[in-house]
């Protein structure tokens, strides 16, 4: 019996030194584990070797789980982590508070969220240590709910006053969009140091109160902190957004008197303040002080030269980078297509993607507005193709700018399927829908849908009404357009801005009620600028009141002296009244002041090409026939009662020469283009005019689409004209 007990005794005690050897030989392997896939091969082992695992080996897997992440921010590894952590039975606070700080540095900051669950479920007493990471994960999730939470459970514990959880607290809040509640918690702070100053300012820069950055960095020179080179970035930052360029040069004296050493962040910074304030040399003085120009400050150079228009001097610069990252590329095709040249921002996408350089959403969204002032309807459907296939096709702002392309590209029946066919839609979605209709003259469409977008309880926001009362002014619909303009101020408690009023303005001169204009015009809130102006003067000049437009355009000049349109519309008007020595006045003025009356040039879209005409153009490779199929359409129009009209020809020249002159404009010479050009029968011409389209022009037009039965689409200044079987969708009401 004795024996048989030492024997027992004897093979337990082998058992146990033999697990143990086995257990140190798992740790020691564990240790040299560099993939999760290793880790789980060894988790596997030990659980087919029935070793004692509870504690210690557990321990040592989770650790080297929290490794792998470190050192590669994997995802799995870190869920794989948490699984472990949950088998642990009564594990230090060390090791959740290693699993919080590695899942809110991780890729997937809501695993943090998972394992406070997790320990509120169990009852596991959370410290102080546990909700900064807690609430920096919060803060990448923006998860405002989940943030309120914590923060109530920080003010049951008693933590409210630890200065690394309040400095948590306002970027959370600041990252939630909640910026006067993270100032609160701010105010309450006793010590604040650099790192939570510079929390605060940046949240009121990222929530877009530029005032308020500037007023909070002067509190925090009054309290004697230093700033650093990331809140002086974020100052000059602000200046830049409020044009604040005083200030910005205070900042700029500031670094240079204090000894900073100036980063790329700092030079970057400095030439993002100076170019958007306006002050492109003085960012350029920045730019040439450098000794080596990487390619962060170089992007902010030339983008500050494209928000002014300066292309040529954008393009100097991004020729000069040598290696162009997605950021730069960008930059250079938003300076195109918003400096009114989308041809060159729709080539250089073309280049873009012969260098292999993948476009993000940025991109996209600049190319599609570029599509979208062209008018060119082939490439318009070529990037809508791109944009599915490439991932964008979900995206909520692309969807909202395809509307509006489709829309400019006189495709109305195309930005109908993109709004009918977005998984979700948003206020600018029906906004740009709205519009669509507007500028295609689809009065009744336009008011259908503002209607059903309430009843689906999308609330109208101010550019909602710009769109809706931009329909009622091109159909004619004042009565309607009135209703509307009050029901924004009095049902939706929006206030009417300048662009509100001058909807109005432009609804009173179209119907040709002038003097109610300028009655709403001199009872305005604020000064009328040079758009309504611009849009009384037009309408004296198109109904013959030769004087009332006299004083618009008069007023117009004031505010811009040398506005070629008001100067024109001026000699016009004298022209009218065969003032010959105004018209000379006028005509020596500008001449005189470098002034240029806008040439009229019109783009038509055939085989995948843009070709442009201009007035009289003899340019094109096939002007001869061009020419020869418009004396040939003129004499066949002739016969249905067709006589040019000249009224709108105001120089002093001879009936038939004003005849010709009439009859060479440039949306004539493209249609001319399109009708001897191959095409399919079916497909209608569509032409884009930079000006309004000339009486004489849309008279031509109409009938062109009568004899010749084809469609003819064509957008001009202000809105699209469809002709066919004779007759325009804007019931010659333009």
């Amino acid at each position: 019996m004795a024996m048989s007990i030492g024997v027992n005794m004897s093979m337990s005690m082998s058992m146990s030194i033999c697990s143990s050897r086995m257990v140190g030989r798992e740790k020691g392997v564990l240790e040299s584990c560099k993939t999760l896939r290793h880790v789980k091969q060894v988790h596997a082992q030990i659980l087919r070797s029935k070793l004692d695992h509870s504690n210690s080996l557990h321990l040592k897997l989770f650790l080297c789980c929290c490794t792998l992440t470190s050192s590669s921010s994997s995802p799995s590894a870190l869920h794989y982590a948490l699984s472990l952590f949950t088998q642990i039975p009564n594990p230090h606070t060390r090791f959740s508070h290693q699993l919080f700080r590695q899942f809110s540095r991780g890729p997937t900051p809501e695993g943090t969220l998972l394992l406070y669950r997790l320990l509120r479920r169990k009852g596991t007493l959370l410290d102080r240590f546990s909700f900064p990471p807690l609430l920096k994960a919060v803060s990448k999730l923006s998860a405002l709910d989940m943030g309120l939470e914590v923060h109530g459970l920080v003010s049951k514990l008693g933590f409210h006053d630890d200065p690394f959880i309040q400095t948590a607290l306002i970027a959370m809040y600041a990252a939630c969009g909640r910026i006067t509640d993270a100032r609160l918690v701010f105010d309450k702070m006793s010590n604040r140091d650099v790192v939570t100053w510079n929390i605060m300012i940046d949240g009121y820069s990222q929530s877009g109160h530029y005032d308020h950055v500037l007023r909070l960095y002067e509190e925090m020179k009054i309290s004697g902190m230093e700033p650093d080179s990331i809140i002086l970035c974020t100052v000059l930052s602000a200046c830049g957004h409020a044009g604040n360029l005083s200030y910005g040069k205070a900042i700029h004296e500031f670094i240079k008197d204090n000894g900073f050493r100036v980063d790329s962040h700092l030079q970057t910074a400095l030439v993002n303040m100076y170019a958007s304030c306006g002050a492109v040399y003085l960012a350029r003085e920045v730019y040439d002080q450098l000794p080596s120009k990487h390619l962060v400050v170089s992007t902010a150079m030339l983008s500050g030269y494209a928000k002014i228009g300066l292309v040529e001097d954008a393009r100097f610069i991004f020729d000069q980078i040598v290696e162009k990252d997605l950021v730069c590329w960008s930059a250079m095709i938003s300076g195109y297509a918003e400096s009114d040249q989308p041809q060159e921002a729709l080539e250089l996408f073309n280049e873009m993607q012969r260098q292999r350089i993948v476009p993000d959403q940025i991109t996209m969204l600049s190319v599609i507005s570029a599509c979208a002032h062209v008018g060119a309807l082939v490439k318009a459907r070529w990037v809508h193709s791109y944009a599915d296939k490439n991932g964008f096709g979900r995206a909520l702002p692309i969807n909202n700018a395809l509307v509006d392309m489709y829309a400019k590209c006189g495709n109305l029946a195309g930005a109908r399927e993109v709004f009918k066919n977005m998984p979700r839609k948003n206020v600018i979605s029906w906004s740009s829908m709205i519009n669509a209709f507007a500028i295609h003259g689809d009065a009744d469409s336009a008011i259908a849908l503002f209607h059903r977008m309430k009843v689906q309880n999308i609330k109208p926001n101010a550019v909602t009404f710009i769109g809706i009362l931009y329909a009622c002014s091109h159909a004619g619909l004042v009565e309607e357009g009135e209703k509307f303009f009050s029901s924004m101020i009095n049902d939706h408690d929006i206030s009417p801005q300048r662009e509100h009023y001058g909807c109005m303005v432009d609804l009173y001169c179209r119907a040709k009620l002038l003097r109610k204009a300028l009655e709403l015009i001199e009872t305005m809130p604020f000064p009328p600028n040079v758009v309504i102006w611009g849009s009384l003067m037009s309408a004296c000049q198109n109904h013959g009141e030769l004087e009332l437009g006299e004083f618009a355009a008069k007023r117009l000049l004031e505010l811009e002296p040398d506005h070629d349109g008001a100067l024109v519309v001026l000699s016009n008007i004298y022209a009218k009244e065969k003032r010959w020595d105004d018209v000379g006045l006028v005509r020596k003025l500008m001449r005189h002041r470098g002034i240029l009356k806008e040439k009229a040039c019109s783009r038509i879209e055939l085989n995948n090409e843009v070709h442009v005409f201009m007035m009289a153009d003899r340019y094109h490779k096939q002007s001869d026939e061009i020419y020869k199929k418009l004396d040939a359409i003129v004499s066949q129009l002739k016969l249905v009662g067709y006589t040019p009209s000249t009224s709108g020809i105001l120089v002093d020249l001879k009936e038939e020469e004003k005849k010709e002159v009439v009859l060479w404009h440039s949306e004539k010479l493209a249609l001319c283009y399109g009708l001897i050009s191959e095409r399919k029968e079916s497909s209608c011409i569509r032409i884009v005019k930079n000006l309004r389209i000339c009486e004489d022009c849309h008279s031509f037009m109409k009938l062109v689409s009568k004899v010749y039965r084809i469609e003819i689409v064509m957008r001009d200044r202000t809105r699209f004209h469809h002709f066919n079987g004779g007759t325009c969708s804007c019931r010659d009401y333009w």
